[in-house]
């Protein structure tokens, strides 16, 4: 399909954690010193689209730690969520990432093709410091991190696709948007009348929806089979 730019998400699209969510769990339980209540499985069963707004990532684990606290039938508010949450911060090396299988080759051949932007749902600060590990902070026309306090929402919002768009000078029906979420990627790209790509980083646990919703553009197994659908 003809396309003037393609953008991508970040997380779990071009790249993935070296950090094993067993092992981030196991050491933020130590780091409180209390016993796990809660399992990883508990963790990536809620949908971070459905949690409060927050403004810095120790308010998105405290959102998180709520939500899995709600979900295991105990009450929060006996919890000490902030704790939990400090030491998740303390835990979580955000450099600690490595190209997801494909990621890079996808992200060469965009930009052999012309214009590519990133808009990716995490702050500027851990976000920068993911794309120094890769050695692809200087890889993108137009690079969108979300700031709800500066008026840039996250996906699905349109907000930080347009910012990119508009800073790729694209629109939205010549544009391709890349990215792992469904309820973040692919609908807010479909909001926008943008061609979605979906490539879902899925886990032995996890299995992929017969019938996705929303329903992306495109579905691949891999970013490295982008070429297929450019």
């Amino acid at each position: 399909m003809p396309a003037d730019a393609v953008l991508f998400d970040l997380d779990s699209t071009l790249c993935v954690s070296e950090q094993s969510d067993h092992e981030i769990h196991e050491a933020v339980f130590d780091r409180v010193d209390a016993e796990p209540f809660f399992s990883p499985a508990d963790v990536r069963a809620v949908d971070s689209e459905d949690l409060p707004t927050a403004h810095s990532d120790r308010g998105f684990y405290e959102n998180l730690y709520a939500a899995v606290t709600a979900d295991v039938g105990r009450d929060p508010g006996e919890i000490p969520l902030g704790e939990l949450a400090a030491a998740t911060v303390e835990v979580v090396d955000e450099t600690a990432v490595t190209f997801r299988d494909g990621g890079r080759e996808a992200l060469e051949y965009a930009r052999e093709r012309g214009p590519v932007g990133l808009v990716t749902n995490g702050g500027e600060t851990n976000q920068r410091a993911k794309l120094e590990q890769l050695g692809i902070a200087d890889a993108f026309d137009a690079t969108v991190f979300c700031d709800p306090a500066a008026g840039v929402h996250p996906k699905p919002h349109p907000a930080p696709f347009r910012r990119a768009l508009d800073g790729l000078d694209a629109t939205p029906e010549r544009s391709v948007y890349v990215g792992d979420s469904l309820g973040a990627d692919v609908a807010g790209a479909n909001d926008l009348g943008m061609t979605s790509v979906w490539v879902p980083f899925e886990r032995p646990h996890e299995d992929l929806p017969a019938d996705p919703d929303p329903e992306p553009t495109y579905l691949l197994d891999s970013p490295a089979e982008l070429p297929d659908v450019l």
